[in-house]
């Protein structure tokens, strides 16, 4: 599938309702009383990125692009977009310019965030870097709660230096995203915001871990539903983030915040409710157990988006975001969009790192109910 251009992407925004301006969005005032800003974006044109651009625009802001010009090249073809590759160093078409505040949405090493922000720590007024909930040591391998004091992943000083490539820094993600949050903050003190989003979702995702499920039940019949109903969830839609983002930016938030869901818990049925009164289509939803799932190899979070076993399924608090301004819309909002920009944009390619196979669901759904009728012809002992 080709990439999206710029007028594509917008048109499906358009088409899915959520190129509205930002007070329409969040309630918010579409200038809260600041005086226009220079921004400058490291990144820009990924997922994440073109949500904020808009957002900075609308509220009258003067946007500079930084990256190497390979991911969507035509989108924001009509701002200021400097080339270089943190990769390599090159940060030559920064150099001599001054900005109002940095938004880094692609930190991944730590190397790289001490240049940028070094470079700019005489100048920016305050530097967001975009981290991840993926810092916490142990989330995602036990269950509890994680808020922004918890313990982070650590990884070794050589480690670290031998890292100097994003694609290089995957392995120890979490890890490097803490010493990226700790870089920022020892270049610029006091003026930082480290941004920890959960799971970013909604038009624009192709990490399909949460498009799956709208484009798996609006292709309607039998769905095999994972675990608990009652399990909490928790995500946060990419226009959310951003727009708070952009507050945070104007009224200089600085600290370390959670930005993940919810304003209340939203479990697995609320979503997959969501996503079955989101389609006209006929649609079953049958809970198959988790240990069911994991006897039959079923893996969670990419086969099962969302689903993670009780076991290990970790919760972050968001109190300190939310005081600071984030707010949430509706699930079903965040549904609705999310589809119709898969119907619109996506287009038909296969999820090929998500979700389970037809047939494979089809076969796990047989030996499900066979099992459930077995236990229920059993005989009760009396």
């Amino acid at each position: 599938m080709p990439a999206p251009t710029r007028r594509s992407f917008v048109a499906s925004l358009a088409a899915a309702g959520i190129a509205a301006p930002l007070a329409a969005r969040t309630g918010l005032p579409t200038r809260r009383s600041v005086p226009p800003q220079k921004i400058l974006v490291l990144g820009g044109t990924g997922f994440l990125g073109p949500h904020f651009v808009r957002a900075a625009l609308a509220n009258g802001h003067t946007v500079t692009l930084f990256n190497r010009g390979r991911t969507n090249p035509g989108m924001f073809d009509d701002l200021e977009q400097l080339q270089g590759d943190r990769d390599t160093g090159d940060l030559a078409s920064l150099q001599g310019r001054t900005f109002d505040t940095i938004v880094d949405t692609s930190a991944y090493v730590p190397a790289h965030v001490t240049a940028t922000a070094e470079l700019f720590a005489d100048s920016a007024q305050h530097y967001q870097c975009i981290s991840s909930i993926s810092v916490y040591d142990g989330l995602g391998a036990r269950a509890g709660t994680f808020a922004e004091d918890a313990p982070v992943l650590e990884i070794a000083d050589d480690v670290v230096a031998k890292i100097t490539r994003i694609r290089d820094s995957f392995a120890h993600y979490g890890a490097m995203k803490a010493r990226c949050e700790r870089a920022a903050e020892a270049a610029m003190p006091g003026r930082v915001a480290n941004i920890r989003p959960g799971l970013i979702v909604g038009p624009g995702d192709n990490s399909d871990r949460f498009t799956w499920w709208p484009v798996r039940v609006d292709r309607g019949g039998e769905v095999m539903a994972p675990g608990d109903p009652a399990a909490n969830v928790q995500f946060v839609d990419v226009r959310d983030l951003a727009d708070w983002m952009l507050h945070c930016l104007e009224q200089r938030v600085v600290g370390v915040f959670n930005a993940n869901g919810f304003a209340g818990d939203v479990s697995m049925r609320d979503v997959l409710v969501g996503c079955k009164c989101a389609t006209a289509v006929p649609v079953k939803l049958t809970w198959v157990d988790e240990a069911f799932l994991l006897e039959n190899e079923v893996g969670p979070w990419m086969q099962m988006p969302l689903w993670i076993p009780a076991d290990a399924r970790g919760h972050t608090t968001n109190e300190r975001a939310i005081a600071a301004g984030l707010r949430f819309r509706p699930i079903a909002d965040t549904i609705r969009d999310t589809l119709q920009w898969a119907k619109t944009e996506r287009g038909d390619a296969p999820f090929r790192r998500t979700g389970v196979p037809a047939e494979r669901e089809a076969e796990l759904l047989a030996k499900w109910h066979a099992a459930v009728k077995a236990r229920a012809d059993q005989p009760t002992v009396r």
